[in-house]
């Protein structure tokens, strides 16, 4: 292996001086994208042989666990690229080399993005609301893709869509469009509460040609699908949500610690640090991120440490992921909580955290989703019974 890639503390500095100014302006993170670009952050899981730093999902997690702790929205929406790079990765690593024509994208500067989310879908990956469709040489994809972060810049859209040729056997099938293809264009629709400069406008594909050379895989619809491509992209994009908002709950803890030892109240002679309810609010964030930051460690060394992974880890993944995002917003409420009021206050970083940790619950898998899959694994009912319920 490679020297493992680090990040400079003034690149690091200078990414959480913008990041106020980025959400007021609901701009991209431009700046932040392109010292990160040249300073080889985009490289960091690719393997030696392709020019990157051939880092582990554990190692690329406290990566993107640190930068979240400065910028958000900037870990969120690089950690779509990374999760690309390092699955790809993986399964060479696997003896799988069907997806080094994407590590030779990514290695000559090809920026990936995610194209899964869909309105009404609460099923994404293993379902979708995009058609697929076979024709000569590949497949055509008609549909809509939102929460699509970096769309200023993304290059190659990894995208998926449904298969219906067998009504009784559906398809599922996952690619790889490059933005200059006909049919795709971007609705500049990002004006939203948090993560905000991850411009994560929709896209629309209409009759999107994606040739077989790009076509990663095809699975049956729903858990059956779950196969190692499937069960990485997984893997790579939950454990990471659940690391970035991690990152920004580690930044609250922080923030908290130092206000509370200097407020002062007119009735005490020393700082809100010594207010009884002030220290117990701070031990409940302390419990939490003791409790997250174990979790998502564990399952990412655990996950690197084997080629052997079957489905068990699965309710693995959506437990942590869902663990780490429900726990973070817990310490963002206490937070603004133990601010007095101040963090209310737009110039307040509290204020800017707090919108962006909202946003790591409605990433997939979501509460509803977790607690329906992680029962149903756990009681042994196939998640693709209908009927659904009852």
């Amino acid at each position: 292996m490679g020297n493992k890639f680090s990040f400079k503390q003034d690149l690091l500095d200078r990414c959480h001086e913008r990041a106020a100014g980025y959400d007021r302006d609901n701009l991209f993170f431009q700046e932040d994208f392109e010292e990160l670009r040249e300073a080889g952050y985009l490289k960091c899981a690719l393997p030696t042989d392709f020019g990157g730093n051939d880092m582990n999902l554990y190692e690329v997690g406290r990566l993107t666990r640190k930068l979240a702790y400065y910028a958000p929205p900037t870990a969120l929406a690089l950690n779509m690229h990374n999760y690309w790079v390092g699955l790809a990765a993986e399964l060479r690593r696997a003896g799988d080399k069907s997806l080094d024509w994407l590590l030779e994208l990514a290695s000559k500067g090809e920026i990936l993005a995610a194209g899964h989310s869909e309105s009404g879908n609460d099923f994404p990956v293993l379902f979708s609301s995009t058609k697929a469709e076979k024709v000569s040489g590949g497949y055509k994809f008609t549909g809509r893709k939102s929460f699509g972060s970096l769309a200023p810049v993304w290059t190659y859209l990894g995208l998926h869509g449904i298969d219906m040729s067998e009504p009784d056997k559906p398809k599922i099938v996952h690619g790889f469009a490059s933005r200059d293809t006909k049919g795709i264009s971007i609705k500049e629709n990002w004006d939203v509460m948090g993560m905000r400069a991850t411009r994560s406008d929709d896209t629309l594909l209409e009759n999107v040609f994606v040739p077989d050379e790009q076509i990663a895989r095809i699975v049956p619809a729903g858990a059956a699908g779950m196969d190692p491509f499937v069960l990485g992209v997984f893997s790579w994009a939950l454990v990471n949500f659940g690391n970035v908002y991690c990152g920004l709950a580690e930044r609250l803890r922080d923030i908290s610690i130092k206000a509370l030892q200097t407020k002062k109240a007119i009735t005490m002679e020393r700082p809100m640090s010594h207010h009884p309810t002030a220290q117990y609010g701070l031990a409940e964030i302390v419990l939490e991120l003791n409790a997250i930051v174990p979790q998502l460690d564990m399952l990412a060394r655990d996950w690197s440490d084997t080629n052997d992974r079957g489905l068990d880890f699965a309710l693995r993944i959506i437990a942590t992921k869902c663990n780490a995002v429900e726990g973070a917003w817990r310490v963002a409420d206490k937070a603004l909580e133990l601010s007095g009021g101040f963090g209310m206050f737009k110039k307040s970083e509290l204020e800017r955290l707090y919108r962006d940790c909202r946003a790591g619950r409605f990433h997939p898998a979501n509460s509803s989703l977790s607690h329906e899959l992680l029962a149903k694994m756990t009681l042994g009912i196939d998640p693709d019974a209908q009927p659904r319920w009852g």
